[in-house]
């Protein structure tokens, strides 16, 4: 957010056109400059621009004098940036705990208000800690699915589209529809069907159709790549928030000098909002979402008025239509961006609980759809905020002293520091809505076997407890957290289409009868995933890509083809990088035939699968004894009349142990 001297700029330009003739090089130099890692802040897809390895190799390069004039100019602008952001530490924490200390007592309060002791469900909490099930009205679930489908990151994931010209409209578009994407497909197609399927009485989240469509292999499959997911979510929650912190109260995030400041931060969220899940489960995180959910309309109002009438931030409607465009490099990240987002949305567990949490399915589908709107407005609000702060100051971000992923700092930065406390206030309100899902997700991974063997739900909070552990660690690590999203969204669109193949039910003949599409059996579905991961390393073999580095730190991720190019470290024909993480045709057309040829796979295996084994391909892969004790249950034979079955035998087994009760 620094701007250099008119001299330092031009000097810089030229030091860029000697030092190598491509734009990765002015990236690289322009983020050593500042002191500003583009990908440290952790924030959410598409954030921070690839640089090609030459950029780094001719950094290495550069005489000891450049080197120190560097330092210097480093030294004096990250001064620059501490005198223009100086929110107090204290005032700071006092937002941070505020914000957390209320949700806190909401939940406190709601579980005291509920009938029989409160210690009694907090030590053996019920089937309504896990599911909330039938309890939440469409509007409770279109708050709750608004405030939790946006994080921390979004200040810096749309901005960096509409800051960057070749992205501009399509970007924008495909940023905002992308992350609503998945909620609408739960809405209007998967999430009524996977409901009735699991059963409604009986279910918690999509790893349970696994486990009941398939069995155990998939199960285990499913609930790994979830866990993952869910996980690299939290780690950039973590390190988004710390970081935004550090920035507001004038700390460099680029050394290890605020690494201390960061950590705390992370820690304060991760156990405060563990406190008031592990007490209440997941109706404390809808409960909750929905004070969370109107705060966060009436920032982003405020906010919006704020920005868009100060007179320093004005535009012309010439210098608008000049800053912005529709282009194709743009339309390639839309597509990019739908495919990878609903791949990874469809694993993400605290999502899937809603749809059980709904009273109804009509509750359901009119909570999803608002709350799918709701995102898409306030991500467009972000992303055309980019847009007006590089149609202000166009040199700056073409030359890279201002950096298009931080394109809304630098509309905030005029504004009193009212205004930077209401964007505390916001992004912690964002941070801890998206945690506590998060949290209640992972939890659900365990429910369907904790309940089915009568189990302690506390096995659940044990694992909440050791990945968040996990992640405050790795988000203190400063560890990249964009390529570790990349590679989470890649393992997901392996298997999405493979698990949800599943809903064929029976055989499909094609063409006449004269080509059989076969249901898919557990075996086919399992190596139907691992093709999909063959198909990523064979493109990273096509596209010559034998190792994973990260060109601003140095970092290499993987070595060797097998693993490198799930990090999507992909340039243009010529070298150069591209203008974001997720742009690229070689990224675009990766996207797209990954899930292709994952569920290509799927009804080949599962052919060869029946060919070699008959009807017993049918069956489970894989049983484990005392947990596994029963069958998986073939679909055909789940209709509307079993479900109905399966909740009478539930109310009769209810009544029948609420009669025990009262003789004894």
């Amino acid at each position: 957010t620094c701007s250099l001297s008119t001299r330092s700029s031009e000097r810089f330009k030229r030091l860029s056109r000697r030092r190598v003739a491509c734009a990765g090089a002015d990236r690289a130099l322009s983020a050593e400059i500042y002191g500003q890692d583009p990908e440290v802040f952790g924030h959410r897809r598409g954030a921070g621009s690839r640089s090609k390895q030459a950029a780094k190799k001719a950094s290495e390069s550069a005489s000891q004098q450049q080197q120190q004039q560097r330092g210097s100019l480093r030294e004096r602008e990250m001064g620059r940036e501490r005198e223009e952001f100086n929110v107090p530490e204290e005032d700071a924490w006092g937002v941070l705990l505020g914000i957390l200390f209320f949700f806190a007592v909401v939940t406190a309060g709601s579980l005291l208000m509920k009938e029989g002791s409160p210690v009694a469900a907090i030590l053996r909490p019920s089937d309504a800690f896990l599911s909330a099930r039938a309890s939440a009205a469409w509007y409770a679930i279109a708050l709750s699915y608004f405030a939790s489908g946006m994080g921390a990151w979004i200040v810096y994931g749309t901005t960096e589209m509409g800051a960057t010209r070749s992205l501009s409209w399509w970007g924008v578009i495909g940023y905002s529809t992308g992350s609503a994407v998945g909620g609408l497909i739960i809405a209007v197609w998967l999430g009524p069907i996977i409901k009735a399927r699991v059963g409604a009485s009986s279910g918690f989240a999509a790893t349970d159709f696994a486990l009941r469509r398939y069995g155990r292999l998939m199960h285990i499959l499913v609930v790994c790549i979830s866990c993952f997911y869910m996980y690299i979510y939290m780690v950039a929650e973590y390190t988004s928030i710390g970081n935004v912190y550090a920035t507001l109260v004038g700390k460099s995030v680029a050394g290890n000098d605020s690494k201390s400041y960061t950590t705390r931060i992370a820690i304060a969220v991760a156990v405060m909002t563990w406190s008031y899940t592990a007490l209440a489960g997941l109706p404390a995180s809808i409960f909750t979402d929905k004070f969370q959910g109107v705060v966060i309309a009436a920032v982003v109002t405020m906010l919006l008025v704020a920005t868009t009438s100060l007179k320093r931030n004005e535009i012309s409607r010439s210098e608008f239509d000049d800053a912005t465009g529709w282009f194709s490099k743009g339309f390639e990240a839309l597509v990019t961006l739908w495919i990878a987002i609903a791949s990874a949305e469809l694993f993400n567990q605290g999502t899937w609980q809603r749809v059980w949490a709904a009273k109804s399915d009509s509750d359901m589908r009119r909570g999803f759809l608002v709350g799918a709107l709701l995102v898409t407005l306030v991500m467009l609000f972000f992303g055309v905020m980019g847009m007006i702060a590089y149609a202000n100051d166009r040199e700056a971000y073409d030359t890279f002293q201002k950096l298009a992923y931080l394109s809304f700092f630098d509309l905030l930065l005029p504004l009193p520091r009212f205004w930077h406390f209401a964007t505390l206030a916001l992004l912690t309100t964002l941070a801890a809505s998206s945690v506590d899902t998060l949290q209640n997700g992972l939890a659900s991974v365990l429910s369907h076997d904790l309940v089915k063997h009568h189990l302690s739900a506390n096995w659940s909070r044990l694992l909440v407890v050791l990945l968040n552990v996990a992640a405050v660690i790795q988000a203190s690590d400063r560890f990249e957290v964009v390529p570790l999203f990349l590679v989470a969204d890649l393992v997901c669109a392996t298997t999405v289409g493979p698990l949800f193949a599943g809903l064929i039910q029976d055989d499909l003949r094609l063409l006449g009868g004269a080509l059989v599409l076969p249901a898919p059996t557990e075996l086919g579905a399992f190596l139907g995933s691992l093709a999909g991961m063959a198909t990523v390393i064979v493109n990273g073999v096509v596209n010559d890509v034998n190792k994973a580095e990260n060109p601003y730190t140095g970092k290499v991720y993987a070595r060797g083809p097998v693993f490198s190019y799930f990090w999507l470290t992909n340039t243009k024909a010529d070298g150069t990088p591209y203008d974001c993480s997720l742009c690229g045709t070689k990224t675009m057309v990766t996207f797209i035939i990954v899930p292709l040829i994952s569920t290509a796979a799927c009804f080949l295996f599962s052919a060869l699968d029946l060919y070699v084994g008959g009807a017993q391909a049918r069956e489970p892969f894989l049983f484990i004894p005392r947990l596994d004790s029963v069958r998986a249950v073939p679909l055909k034979t789940l209709d509307d009349d079993d479900v109905d079955d399966d909740l009478e035998d539930a109310k009769k087994e209810d009544a029948g142990i609420k009669l025990a009760l009262d003789d004894k």
